[in-house]
Order: structure tokens, then sequence, then C-alpha cells
């Protein structure tokens, strides 16, 4: 398993088309079958800070994820909404163990 963090800092005046491009996006991930979650965080104290927690089954199911139709149309709507490029982290999961999901 493995747990991609993304980060994004959005501009003011496209936080609501992130929001609704993101969800978009998460909405069709959580059907791919290498998807446990995809979560959406905004951030409390500052709107424009975003946090998404994709959790996948396998260390290949990421890169298949980026060649579906729904994250590609993700990336090009939010390309020109964003501060700074986004960062992702990877990380293995550590608790609860794997064979509890």
């Amino acid at each position: 398993m493995l747990v991609a963090v993304v980060s994004a800092h959005v501009k003011p005046d496209s936080i609501e088309a992130f929001m609704a491009a993101t969800i978009d996006n998460a909405s069709n991930s959580i059907k791919e079958s290498g998807v446990y979650r995809f979560d959406v965080y905004q951030q409390s104290d500052d709107p424009t800070r975003f946090t998404l927690v994709e959790i996948y089954k396998t260390a290949d199911d990421p890169a298949r994820h980026r060649e579906t139709a729904h994250y590609l149309r993700w990336r090009d709507a939010v390309a020109n909404m964003l501060v700074e490029p986004r960062t992702r982290k990877e990380n293995n999961i550590i608790f609860p163990p794997p064979a509890a999901w």
C-alpha cells in the first residue's frame, strides 16, 4: 500500500473552481480498483491551502491513476489556479497495518 499526500496552494479567486474540479477528480478516483481512499482537506486557518490524501493498494496504482481521464481533466483544469506548483510526498502505512484494511 502507498499513501500520496498532495499539497496545493490555490489563488484566492480560484478556491471554488479548484474545489469543484478536485471533488470531481476525487469522486471518480474512489471508483478506481486500485484506490482505497481519496480525501480532500481545506486548511482551517488558510482556505487557499488544500491537502489531498490518496491511499493506493499497490505502488503501481498511482501511475495508473495519473492515466485516467478524470485525473488528466483535473490536472489541466487546476494548472492555472495554483500560486505555486503542488507538492507530492509518498508514504508507507505504518498503522493501521495493511492487513487491517
